[in-house]
């Protein structure tokens, strides 16, 4: 057992599930957690729904309390920043308030996330101009899109919200149109929420279809349902500027035919690992800007680990390195991590970018490669078969189409991955796919997958098990 710290940076889903475990199995290990900010283990995914109104209060989203993390032995230090790591002398610069002090480690797990990209936008010049991207981001959204005169600071909870922010953001006259730049997750889910929140809405993708890592064939689907449900959908339409009025508050955005109204603009064009306090190491950096790990979670640095949105991961079907940030990615790896850091080493997994998102009535889920460039990119011979099938029994109330997007390699047959839509459950049944993946399984392994039946639930070929059996037919 090492008599040093095992130190961790970032107080989120990778750092406090790490911190937790490897205090469970060694609790006389001392175990610090560093977080730059006041919020520690919230849901980040959750956000759009406070914002929408799903979500009755911020203090819903949060997982754990720092009273909480302390009872479990924990030794939580929250506004303090880790701004450089010494991996000679095994130590991290800590920076609280306006002092800074050198802490020692034994082992080191960085934690620290990502953070919202601007893409070509100066966000800070302007008033109603935005990220999704942790509660307090989400507060202030909540504040500007309301009546300064109704309202409601119980929304906020009992967390340590910036109030500063609130009071600057519900000054300002409630908006009536918004525009979304991104058709990404963050994008549609916005979306969804904006219109709930009785905006109208104008939702912009650089690219021919939103949800690119879903794939033409689930966005063929999604977009008309946007539309139904009054989302104005810009595909091939980048912005190109962010218009403000004459008291600095955001008026409309350009693209290159026109100029469209807009008193509110949420940004989501993608996000960056946090590495900058790593600027004067020779840490190793992979596939996204990420920091390269192995099986275990280990950088190339002696005892320094890295989970989450900041790591890469091994992707099941490529046995490459990747960087796909998602929420189990993170907890399942900092887990791990903590397990190895007490002594039994333990693998973070593999991942195959399973996901699942609402739009509105849909449900939308994808899992390992999808993309036939991407697979050909790792040396596959790609088919696909696209097809749409009931959830249901067709005579049960409540059945529905649901398409689904099988795609394979043609020399060994091996599914590759896999996309589905629709409004009944479609989004669980990614997990048969996503599970296919990982034990390596071939079309016709999915074809005689032994699927439960009943009217109810599933017609007696599933969704699923129809797409594999055209796909195995192609082939």
């Amino acid at each position: 057992m090492s008599t040093r710290p095992f130190v961790i940076v970032g107080g989120d889903a990778a750092g406090l599930s790490a911190a937790s475990k490897c205090k469970r199995e060694e609790p006389d290990r001392d175990v610090i957690v560093f977080e730059k900010g006041n919020w520690i283990s919230y849901a980040h995914c959750g956000l759009p729904y406070f914002i929408g109104g799903v979500v009755d209060s911020l203090s819903d989203l949060l997982s754990l309390s720092p009273t909480q993390v302390r009872e479990r032995g924990i030794d939580l230090r929250r506004n303090h920043e880790v701004i450089a790591v010494n991996p000679a002398e095994q130590t991290v610069t800590v920076r609280c308030e306006k002092t800074t002090f050198e802490q020692p480690f034994g082992d080191l797990l960085i934690g620290t996330g990502a953070r919202p990209v601007s893409g070509p936008f100066d966000l800070s010049t302007l008033d109603g101009v935005f990220t999704v991207h942790g509660i307090d981001s989400a507060a202030a959204i909540d504040a500007y899109l309301s009546d300064p005169e109704a309202y409601d600071e119980s929304t906020l909870g009992e967390g340590p919200v910036d109030r500063d922010q609130i009071t600057h953001n519900r000054q300002f006259s409630s908006p009536h149109t918004a525009a979304i730049v991104g058709g990404g997750y963050v994008g549609v889910e916005m979306a969804e929420a904006l219109i709930e929140r009785g905006l109208d809405v104008h939702l912009f993708q650089r690219s021919g279809h939103i949800l690119p890592p879903f794939g033409d064939s689930i966005a063929a689907v999604v977009e008309p349902h946007l539309r139904s449900k009054g989302v104005h959908v810009h595909t091939n339409t980048p912005v190109t500027r962010l218009v403000g009025d004459d008291d600095g508050r955001v008026s409309g955005v350009q693209t290159a035919s026109e100029t469209i109204d807009a008193q509110l603009v949420i940004v989501g064009v993608g996000i960056r690992p946090n590495t900058d306090l790593l600027s004067e190491t020779e840490i190793s950096i992979g596939e996204g800007s990420a920091i390269r790990t192995d099986e275990y979670g280990r950088t190339s640095l002696q005892n320094i680990y890295a989970a989450g949105d900041v790591a890469t991961s091994t992707h099941t079907v490529t046995g490459e390195e990747t960087w796909v940030p998602l929420g189990l990615t993170a907890n399942r790896a900092g887990r791990a991590i903590g397990t190895t850091v007490a002594g039994t080493e333990t693998s973070v997994g593999e991942i195959a970018g399973t996901a699942v998102l609402k739009a509105f009535d849909l449900e939308c889920g994808r899992t390992g490669i999808i993309d036939k460039d991407d697979a050909r990119n790792h040396g596959f011979d790609p088919i696909s078969a696209t097809i749409t099938a009931g959830s249901r029994s067709g005579y049960y109330p409540g059945n529905s189409e649901t398409t689904v997007t099988l795609v394979c390699d043609q020399q060994t047959e091996r599914l590759l991955g896999g996309a589905i839509v629709g409004s009944d459950r479609a989004a669980v049944r990614i997990n048969t796919i996503a599970t296919a993946l990982q034990a390596d399984r071939t079309v016709s392994d999915v074809e005689q997958l032994d699927l439960a039946y009943a009217p109810p639930f599933s017609p007696v070929w599933d969704p699923i098990l129809v797409a594999a059996k055209v796909l195995n037919g192609k082939l």
